[in-house]
């Protein structure tokens, strides 16, 4: 028998669907008619550019709307009719009234997330609405209006549509939130956009969920400001990436730019591994002086002077003369590749004087013989002579980061020279060999080699002006000719009134309409520009950042508009965080506020609560949050021997896979190679994609995903491998949605005295 609620909510979802599917109709025509604007100069190009671009982007969220457009509804004390709320907002036939349908992010959406019977703020009843396809097939009501018995910690909004959620099997990608925020969650996606937010929150408290969300209600309400400088959204791993990429888009923005943490250089993809001593070096704040002193290294005066031979005059160029021409060059600029032009005319004008002086002229003497011409030739000559073009790249090379990285890592001397005060350890963790692969920890490396070396673009900038003078040349080449082409009237002193080209136009206008006007978003730009800053950067895993890492984002994004979640109990590597105001108190010092969210939606209770002891045992000052859900399934031990420890634990993913839904093997370093064999369809790595099947990780690969069902091999072999064992073994027993199994060769650690041998 048919709901008889859910059968009168049909006709009001029907209603907005034919809203939503003329609203569609409306963006494609309009799309249709920018693209048929006509082009007459690049303004009108970049008019017909933005309107296109603003309806496909309005036609990208409707489409994404289609699928659950509905999330429910308000009955209020003050209004007789109902007040949908869902993932777009829709006009109502009368523009005075309430919206047809209002967006989730609208103010007036705010009481569906964070009514309760305690203070209802004018909510009569909320309604839940799940839908598929187009049509009802659930719906649950929350009457506010009697006080409940009042219970502990923060009450649930939505239980059931929040709980149908959380049982569903996962698909190997995040799926958004929005039909199910809860209050304390609301209150952090609608936070004030100024100054770093950051959200602590344990395991399966959604903070991941809740920062893509608050990225969406800024692009909301802030879009004109955010669509000029763009969003930034960082994760730790390519996998991490993937998993949360359908989240935007499903919420209706896609002008946002993803980037890993080796990616967040444009044109790098820094993959390589560093041992967790060197990447907790490379990022520390001291590598800034290291950086210094390499560009000054690269700056060196011969010793004893020079020796050059220039068309058959010897000349001698003596140490301290040099070094005077290296001191013109510093104080020309801080950035060496800037200075170098400054230093190299130092270089001539010390050879030509030199030159000049063999011949028997002073160039500095009152009763020289050669004019100012003639020393400007010879100028001109000496700085075309090869030997001197020599002696200014040896002096002072042109150098780009990735050269100079190179250079000094691969060069132990260098190091040595670059180092003082450091231990010889920590200069041989420095070392590597030459042609190895970049990583994560070199990107923050080799984007303050940037800063430090500069980009002299005065060649480039030369080429534009000559281009732009010979389109101004030839653009006026073409009005002449068409002046001296026109037609002309028998009577040719009578003055034609037909207007042309040449009146129209002058030469600049027309040398315009030949000029490229950039028409990509402000993420396609940003992602190929290095030196774009972002309106609003969001940082996710942000605990493992190291100091070197937060001081690149904080150049990214100048006014430290950002939003950074993390678990400190999560912690995994030497160079992240125990404490977020020692993290970002060089970066943001005043600018941060903190926001914690303290319930567990993911994580069934039978499962929390082992990780719990093992967060207890650990130095974590955090607290584990508290699951709202049990399961009735506990975690299962299963104990064996070293030489079937691969071959149960296949057995097991395959039982478990079998279940339903995402399935992850989690193991230590050393169980790696082994497991991953006896798993031939498993796929490993950062780059491992759960929804092909299972996957086989290193905790801190698994770190920020979640999956229905997760065997973690050797808990013992992760507390003693991981460079912060307790809070490795943390992350991997919290992976699970719904089963956990953990296979161990001999004794369980104590913190694990919950598990019990299946």
């Amino acid at each position: 028998m048919q709901d008889p609620e859910r059968a009168a909510e049909q006709p009001a979802v029907d209603d907005l669907y034919r809203r939503l599917d003329a609203a569609r109709e409306l963006a494609v025509m309009r799309f249709r008619q920018a693209l048929a604007m006509p082009v007459i100069n690049p303004q009108s190009l970049g008019e017909r550019e933005a309107a296109a671009r603003f309806q496909s982007a309005r036609i990208t969220a409707l489409d994404a709307a289609d699928h659950g457009l509905v999330i429910g509804r308000l009955d209020r004390e003050a209004a007789p009719q109902p007040l949908y709320i869902g993932r777009v907002g829709l006009p109502a036939d009368d523009p005075a009234g309430d919206p047809a349908l209002v967006d989730w992010r609208a103010p007036a959406s705010r009481p569906f997330y964070t009514a309760t019977a305690f203070r209802p703020e004018g909510v009569v009843r909320r309604r839940h609405i799940r839908t598929r396809g187009r049509a009802v097939t659930a719906v649950n009501d929350e009457v506010l209006t009697v006080d409940p018995e009042r219970g502990d910690g923060p009450e649930l909004t939505g239980e059931a549509a929040l709980m149908a959620a959380l049982t569903a099997e996962r698909t190997g990608r995040m799926t958004d939130i929005v039909a199910t925020i809860q209050a304390e969650q609301d209150a952090i996606i609608r936070s004030d956009v100024r100054g770093v937010l950051v959200v602590q929150g344990g395991p399966g408290t959604g903070k991941t969920a809740v920062a893509l969300h608050r990225a969406a209600y800024l692009l909301y309400t802030h879009r004109e400001r955010l669509a000029r400088s763009g969003l930034l959204v960082v994760g730790p791993t390519p996998t991490f990436l993937r998993y949360i990429a359908d989240v935007l888009p499903a919420l209706g923005e896609t002008g946002v730019l993803l980037s890993g943490l080796g990616q967040l250089r444009p044109g790098l993809d820094a993959r390589g591994t560093d041992a967790p001593a060197v990447a907790e070096l490379k990022g520390r704040l001291a590598m800034v002086d290291v950086l210094k002193a390499a560009v000054r290294d690269r700056e060196v005066v011969p010793r004893g002077g020079r020796q050059l031979v220039v068309d058959g005059v010897r000349i001698s160029l003596r140490g301290p003369d040099l070094t005077s021409c290296r001191t013109v060059g510093r104080r020309a600029s801080r950035m060496h590749n800037i200075a170098r032009p400054a230093f190299a005319r130092a270089v001539v004008d010390l050879v030509t004087d030199r030159f000049l002086g063999r011949i028997g002229n002073d160039v500095r003497g009152a009763e020289s013989l050669l004019s100012r011409r003639d020393v400007d030739d010879v100028r001109r000559e000496m700085a075309a002579d090869a030997g001197v073009r020599e002696l200014i790249d040896e002096m002072w090379p042109l150098l780009s980061p990735e050269q100079l990285l190179r250079d000094l890592l691969a060069d132990p001397d260098r190091i040595r020279r670059v180092t003082k005060g450091w231990t010889d350890t920590d200069r041989a963790l420095l070392h590597r060999r030459a042609g190895a692969e970049w990583t994560p920890a070199d990107v923050p490396l080799l984007e303050e080699l940037d800063e430090l070396l500069g980009h002299d673009d005065s060649a480039e900038r030369a080429a534009e002006a000559r281009r732009r003078r010979q389109a101004r040349e030839h653009a006026q080449e073409t009005l002449d000719l068409l002046y001296g082409s026109r037609s002309h009237d028998a009577d040719e002193d009578e003055e034609s009134e037909e207007l042309t080209a040449v009146d129209l136009l002058d030469a600049e206008m027309l040398a315009d309409r030949e000029t490229e006007v950039d028409v990509r978003s402000a993420a396609e730009r940003a992602a190929t520009d290095r030196t774009w800053t972002f309106g609003h950067v969001v940082v996710d895993e942000a605990q493992e950042l190291s100091p070197m890492t937060w001081r690149l984002l904080a150049r990214k994004c100048p006014t430290r508009s950002m939003t950074v979640v993390g678990d400190l109990a999560q912690t995994g590597s030497l160079a992240g965080a125990t404490d977020w105001a020692q993290a970002l108190g060089p970066h943001a010092e005043g600018q941060w506020r903190l926001a914690q969210l303290t319930v567990n939606y993911r994580t069934p209770t039978e499962i929390m609560d082992v990780a719990a002891d093992v967060l207890a045992a650990s130095d974590a000052v955090a607290a584990a949050p508290r699951s709202v859900r049990s399961t009735g399934v506990p975690p299962t031990a299963h104990r064996v021997t070293e030489e079937a420890l691969a071959a149960r634990t296949a057995e097991l993913a395959a039982e478990l896979a079998a279940q339903g839904g995402t399935a992850a093997v989690i193991v230590p370093p050393s169980r790696h190679e082994a497991v991953a064999t006896a798993l031939p369809g498993a796929q490993t790595g950062p780059a491992a994609d759960s929804s092909r099947g299972t996957v086989v990780l290193l905790p801190g690969e698994a770190k920020g995903l979640e999956f229905d069902s997760v065997v973690v091999v050797d808990p013992q072999g992760v507390l003693d491998e991981g460079v912060r064992g307790h809070s490795d073994l943390y992350v991997a027993l919290t992976r699970a949605t719904q089963r956990m199994a953990v296979v161990h060769p001999g004794d369980l650690p104590d913190e694990l005295s919950r598990l019990a041998d299946a």
